[in-house]
């Protein structure tokens, strides 16, 4: 059950990647940032791999990776901007984002100001949806690709080079791919627990809003 959840994203991103090439990585990173939760666990290691191949080289795809998350950022700095506040409470529940989420932001852009960027974009799941509160503070968009390019390129370079050293040994140490192997079934049941945790606390959230 959990690999027929799990394979049909895999399969999408390998697809996409495979026929692309760095183009292919620019885009899913791309859809990364636009506030849709695709995973770039699975997008830069599938993309070192190929590093390993001789397909890709490292460099350009940690900076392919980070183009994406530039673009990707773009609609949703933008909905942010002119949007706001009535755009969160329109639009937030699609991405199960709360005026709770908002107010956390913002207090996060108070304290550290454009660093906010920089460092939410070197943490799992909130560099999705760190553009937007971005837009609401009106950050100014040049110091926010900036932050978004430097903040992202480290994240995606770190992730391309686990799965380019993991394809050097796949062939050559048989150990790697019996221990990923029997460790599948693990990742699949913490990657559905976090989502599922992720999503139940959202919908809380929004449960505890209405009147």
């Amino acid at each position: 059950m959990i690999e027929k959840i799990l394979a049909p994203v895999a399969a999408f991103i390998i697809a996409v990647i495979s026929a692309g090439g760095y183009g292919g990585i620019v885009a899913l990173m791309a859809i990364e940032s636009a506030c849709i939760p695709l995973p770039s666990e699975i997008i830069m290691p599938f993309s070192g791999y190929l590093v390993s191949t001789g397909r890709f080289e490292l460099i350009w795809v940690a900076t392919a990776g980070a183009i994406g998350c530039n673009l990707g950022s773009i609609p949703a700095y933008a909905l942010g901007k002119y949007g706001g506040r009535p755009a969160i409470e329109r639009f937030g529940k699609y991405v199960l984002m709360n005026m709770h989420d908002l107010e956390l932001a913002e207090r996060f852009f108070a304290r550290f100001g454009s660093a906010a960027v920089f460092i939410c974009r070197l943490l799992p799941l909130i560099r999705s949806f760190i553009a937007f509160p971005a837009g609401v503070a009106r950050m100014r968009q040049i110091p926010f690709h900036i932050y978004t390019f430097l903040g992202s390129w480290p994240w995606c370079f770190a992730l391309a080079w686990i799965g380019m050293k993991l394809g050097e040994r796949w062939h050559s140490d048989p150990r790697i791919g019996r221990v990923l192997h029997s460790l599948d079934a693990v990742i699949a049941v913490v990657l559905l627990a976090a989502v599922g945790y992720y999503l139940w606390h959202r919908l809380q959230g929004r449960r505890r809003e209405r009147p």
